[in-house]
This record gives structure tokens, C-alpha cells and sequence, in this order.
């Protein structure tokens, strides 16, 4: 086998990537192989490249399964070594038209502005605008990449949205999903932000899914007028179209198909889409979905990214940087009641009592400083006790009692099965995992023995509980998609 020239290191790459997505490696993790380029290959190492620390250390969880595919691919012992090209992404793929220039390769540590044409070059003729594109409100453009607190649970999303708004066809589409109030819409509108700043000329366009709807709608009342082609042209005329939230649209048949051929004209002439949903797209596509395997597959075609509830030291990132926001707001803007000082320590106190959804801890930290502006009129600082009282009425400690039958029906509905499937006895595949996760939900949940869970799942025993059990346990560790469901189901139980 010749292993000489570069074509062949992308070659056999590209065969790598296919075969382990034959073995249904986790979507998020085949996304991450995708966005690397073959480097090079000799006798016994392909060296692939990377713009993401990230995703070289998630791959490297994966090193000796990577390996023995490899060696498998190229018929002879071969390891993969992944390396990090800190000063240039991936290189993005020529547009199908030549209408534009793209732009040059982003540094991964932060999107740079576009460059300029050479001064040998003619100028382009200037767009008329686009009727779709909204002038951004004062409040929208203040949800800037500079403003994002960036931490381990959204770092992935953070990066490729910053490539993206940067011109980085890579990830196309970029598709974030994660629950609500984690940060979704504001990495949605920072690329939006960024392009009206540093690159006015790609046509920009931000829908929520409703507005979506909207759109097509009142397309459709007016069809014979011209209005449904007219809608159309506008859209097929956008560069970057983002759309949040896009679950909404999951009963509206009539607009997914629309979408449907918007997305495809858009992608198949190089535009980019970014999309935000509280779910995965396979999961959009479930229960009584109008989302079909055909527009499933498209939207999990590209780069799909989780943002996942932040942990303790993302908590306190975030209340710091609110906090020093707000005090020098106040101070700029003479706002009275913000201007106030809360020690260190009190912070750390917030971070430990306050929830996961960042929207509510942004009003927590504002109301702890107005709290602390009242006490210093009356000469008595904030304290312990205070906090605790107003994280108290954010998030109630006393919780609701969970049940068994609770659990299974946001189990049921994650899932879209019927109750029956979930406790008979049929073992298919796609009935096995929500029956596992149900089973650990209810061991973490609730204070039922082994024997009454199996009870509650059609009187199954002792051991095939505990083996449930076991296999999410297993499952969580290596596969971020599961933990990510998991995590979204308890939450929509306990909340």
C-alpha cells in the first residue's frame, strides 16, 4: 500500500470516519472526527488535525477504538495521532457559487473580522436588503461572544459558533440543542451580531421557529398575490439563516416542508443554517413529530452540539461576571440600586444555592445587589442569611414528591412510546433504552427497592433491575448524547 501522498492520508480518513459511524458511535462524537483533516500519513501513524483542544481530548477517549479501526481500514497496524493547529481551522470547502469571497480560516480562540478584497479586485455590486432581516434591538445586541461566560459545559458550542460566525462552512449546519436557559439564544444572536458588526455584507437573518411559522403562514393566505414565491426568493436570498427554538415547528407540517426546501437550497449553495432546540435532532423526531427521518437526518447532517447545565465553578463564573456587569452599568448609566458591593464570599454562597438555568441566576444576582444597595442606605451589609432567603424564593428547596408513574410518563414522552411499551416485554432495540432509563430514573428518584421497580415495569426481578441500572451507569460515562437526555428528563421531572 502506497502511504505516501496526502490524498491517500484524506482517503483512508475519510473511510475511518465512515466505518465507525457503521458502529454507531455517538452522533456529537462522529461530528467531531468529521470536522478533522487528514495531516499526513506514513508507515505507521495518520496524523489528523484539529482547531479544538476539545475535541482532541474527546477523541482521544476514544485513542485505542480509533487504532484498531484504522489498522482494520488500512489492512496493517496504523495509530491515529490528533494534533492541535492552534492558528487555523479547518479550511472550508468552495462555495458552489462564486458570488462572494470567503472569508480566510478563524483562529479558534477567538472569530477575526473579515478581510478585505485586493485592491486589483472590482467591487461587488451592493445587496438591496432583504425585507426578512430585522433591525436588531438594543437589548439583542448586547448578546455578544464578549459578553458569553464560556466554561467546559458550553465550551464546544461556544467555539463553533464562533467559527461559524467567522464564515466557517464546516459546521454546516450547526445544530445546538441543550434546555432551556443555558445559553443558546445568546450564542444564536452573538452570530448574528458579529456578522451586522464585521461582515454586513452576508445577508443575516434570526427566526424564532413561531416567527418561522409566521412567515409561511401568512405566505399561504396570500398565495395567488405572489406572496409564497415572493417569501421563497427572500429566503433562498439569505447567507447565514438562523432559526431558535426550532421544536415549535414539530405539529406544523405544512411550514416543515417549506423549511425542508429552504434548508436544502441554502446548504446545496453553500449558505450556512444554525439551528437551537431543547433536544436532539433524532429525538425531534419522535411521538406525534411532523419531523420525519428525512428532515431529521438533514438537520443532524452537520455539526451537532449539546449545552449541558453548568456545575458549581461555571455558577460562580457566571454570578462574578454578572455582577461585575451590572455594578458598571449602574455606574455608567446612573441606574440606582445596582451600584452595591457583595464580598467573595457571599458570592460563592450564590453559586452554591443557585439553580441551573442561567436567565433565573442573571435576575438572582440582580436582585441580591439591590438587596445589598438597600442595606448599605440603612447602614447593614448583606448577609448569609439574606442570600439564602432570596435564593429560596428563586428555587423552592422543598420539592414536590416524585412517582414512579411520573417518571414513566416523561419517559413515555421523551421517547414517544406508549406505556405499554415500556413495561412489556418486548426487548427491540428502541424500546430497551427508554425501559433502562426509566428503571434508573426511578432508583435515582425515588426511595422504591430493587423488587417494587421491577414491580412498577411489569414485574420484573431483582437482577434485570439492577441490570438497567447498570447499563445507563455504563452508557453515561462514554456516551454524552445519553447523558444529555438523561439529564434533560430528570430536569423536566424535578422542575
Amino acid at each position: 500500500m502506497d502511504l505516501a501522498s496526502e490524498s491517500d492520508a484524506e482517503i483512508l480518513w475519510d473511510d475511518i470516519v465512515s466505518s465507525l459511524e457503521a458502529e454507531e458511535l455517538p452522533a456529537a462524537t462522529v461530528a467531531m472526527l468529521q470536522s478533522c483533516e487528514a495531516e499526513a500519513l506514513t508507515d505507521d501513524t495518520l496524523r489528523i488535525r484539529t482547531s479544538s483542544r476539545f475535541v482532541q481530548r474527546t477523541i482521544g477517549r476514544i485513542g485505542a477504538r480509533l487504532d484498531e479501526t484504522a489498522s482494520a481500514v488500512a489492512f496493517q497496524p496504523l495509530h491515529v495521532d490528533v494534533v492541535v493547529a492552534a492558528d487555523a481551522a479547518p479550511k472550508a470547502k468552495p462555495k458552489a457559487t462564486p458570488e462572494r469571497r470567503a472569508p480566510e480560516p478563524a483562529r479558534h480562540d477567538e472569530p477575526t473580522p473579515r478581510q478585505p478584497l485586493p485592491s486589483d479586485a472590482a467591487p461587488a455590486a451592493k445587496k438591496s436588503k432583504n425585507p426578512l432581516v430585522e433591525t436588531i434591538t438594543p437589548t439583542d445586541s448586547l448578546l455578544t461572544f464578549d459578553r458569553f461566560v464560556e466554561g467546559p459545559q458550553n465550551k464546544f458550542a461556544f467555539d463553533a459558533a464562533k467559527q461559524v460566525a467567522n464564515g466557517n462552512r464546516n459546521y454546516n449546519p450547526l445544530f445546538i440543542y441543550g434546555k432551556s436557559g443555558l445559553g443558546k439564544t445568546h450564542l444564536l444572536r452573538a452570530i448574528q451580531n458579529y456578522i451586522a458588526q464585521n461582515d454586513p455584507e452576508r445577508t443575516c437573518v434570526y427566526r424564532v421557529a413561531t416567527d418561522f411559522i409566521d412567515d409561511y403562514s401568512r405566505a399561504m393566505k396570500n398565495a395567488n398575490s405572489g406572496a409564497a414565491a415572493a417569501l421563497a426568493e427572500n429566503y433562498h436570498s439569505i447567507d447565514v439563516l438562523i432559526i431558535d427554538d426550532i421544536q415549535l415547528m414539530s405539529t406544523a407540517a405544512g411550514t416543515i416542508g417549506f423549511f425542508y426546501d429552504t434548508f436544502n437550497y441554502l446548504v446545496g449553495h453553500g449558505k450556512q443554517i444554525v439551528l437551537a432546540a431543547d433536544r436532539t435532532p433524532s429525538e425531534l423526531g419522535m411521538g406525534q413529530s411532523r419531523f420525519d427521518e428525512r428532515v431529521t437526518s438533514r438537520l443532524d447532517s452537520g455539526m451537532t452540539v449539546s449545552i449541558q447545565v453548568p456545575d458549581y465553578e461555571l455558577k460562580l463564573q457566571l454570578i462574578d461576571a454578572f455582577y461585575e456587569r451590572m455594578r458598571s452599568d449602574a455606574r455608567k448609566e446612573h441606574i440606582p440600586g445596582l451600584d452595591a458591593d457583595i464580598s467573595p464570599e457571599l458570592r460563592r454562597l450564590m453559586a452554591e444555592r443557585a439553580g441551573t438555568n442561567i436567565r433565573v441566576i442573571e435576575g438572582f444576582v440582580q436582585s441580591c445587589l439591590m438587596l445589598a444597595f438597600q442595606g448599605e442606605l440603612m447602614g447593614r451589609p448583606v448577609s448569609e442569611e439574606d442570600i439564602i432567603a432570596v435564593a429560596e424564593q428563586k428555587w423552592p428547596s422543598g420539592q414536590r414528591r416524585v412517582t414512579v408513574i411520573q417518571i414513566q410518563e416523561a419517559v413515555e414522552r421523551s421517547y414517544g412510546i406508549d406505556h405499554e411499551s415500556l413495561v412489556g416485554s418486548k426487548r427491540n432495540k428502541e424500546l430497551m433504552e427508554p425501559r433502562h432509563v426509566a428503571i434508573w430514573l426511578t432508583r435515582e428518584l425515588t426511595d422504591n427497592t430493587l423488587a417494587d421497580i421491577g414491580k412498577h415495569f411489569g414485574g420484573r426481578t431483582h437482577a434485570t433491575v439492577k441490570h438497567s441500572i447498570g447499563v445507563i451507569e455504563e452508557g453515561m460515562k462514554d456516551d454524552r448524547t445519553l447523558q444529555d437526555r438523561v439529564g434533560r428528563i430528570r430536569d423536566s421531572i424535578l422542575e
